[in-house]
């Protein structure tokens, strides 16, 4: 069970600096209620979690669990009721203006009347980069998502899985240490889906950013994370934080090892037990 360390750092080679073990995401007693016509609806209840700088954290659990939420509540996209959350050591709003995070949706949500370099740089123009710096940037990101090539083409001309890269390459653009992620392959067909999991892996290890993913899929929070947050049906509540045994290197058979399987049986009884106490 999760003892609020991280034992996965130190294996990752990621280094915390200066901020020495201080945590990307910290909540503590975290509560959020919207309030609706029909009453008060309980998003969150009682939140608890650490994750560590260089983290790949998936949060998996049924609709309506608070996933979703509790993404939007670190991007300042959603106010917590009680409790606190911070990142990077400072409230959502701040690190938002700081800007700390990307955030990669569902939908790819790319502007059809913008290339592919058009729509990465957007961000870049609201945030007043210099030209030569956008430009530099732009290259550098499409080269990471392997779409270097596709600079000039506009979104119609590409495949959702090749949209969802680039979706992910303007979330990057600006070099935010945090990258959360909103079910961003749950649309695409499972051979896709498989090779864009991998790209992702060696995407996470080549720039050790810290993620937060939310999914559906339990093979898919198994094979991406080195911690896997499972959430109980509203309200949303932690059930379990599996820190995960597998090896950083993971090529998609690995999903047929016996270690794997234990920790999808894991995150599998997590749930169950979630809709039992719910």
């Amino acid at each position: 069970m999760h003892n609020g360390t991280n034992v996965h750092t130190h294996e990752h080679g990621h280094a915390l600096g200066a901020a020495g073990d201080r945590p990307a995401i910290a909540a503590a007693g975290v509560n959020l209620t919207f309030e609706t016509a029909d009453g008060p609806v309980h998003a969150l209840k009682d939140v608890n979690l650490r994750v560590a700088p260089g983290d790949f954290v998936s949060f998996i659990g049924p609709s309506g669990c608070g996933k979703t939420t509790l993404l939007r509540a670190i991007a300042a996209l959603e106010h917590p009721t009680g409790g606190t959350l911070t990142v990077n050591g400072v409230s959502p709003d701040e690190a938002r203006r700081a800007r700390a995070y990307g955030y990669v949706f569902q939908a790819a949500g790319l502007y059809p009347w913008r290339t592919i370099a058009g729509n990465i740089r957007l961000p870049l123009e609201i945030m007043g980069y210099p030209r030569s710096e956008m430009a530099a940037r732009i290259d550098k990101v499409l080269a990471l998502v392997e779409l270097s090539e596709f600079a000039k083409k506009y979104p119609w001309q590409l495949s959702g899985g090749m949209q969802q890269r680039a979706s992910i390459a303007r979330a990057l653009a600006f070099d935010a240490d945090i990258l959360l992620m909103d079910e961003p392959f749950g649309a695409l067909d499972e051979i896709v889906r498989d090779r864009l999991n991998e790209e992702l892996l060696s995407l996470w290890a080549r720039t050790e950013k810290t993620i937060c993913f939310v999914t559906h899929s339990i093979p898919e929070a198994v094979y991406l994370s080195t911690k896997i947050v499972v959430m109980s049906p509203r309200p949303g509540r932690i059930t379990d934080v599996i820190e995960s045994p597998l090896p950083k290197e993971r090529p998609l058979d690995i999903r047929d090892t016996p270690e794997f399987i234990a920790v999808a049986h894991r995150v599998r009884e997590g749930l169950k037990a979630g809709h039992l106490d719910g």
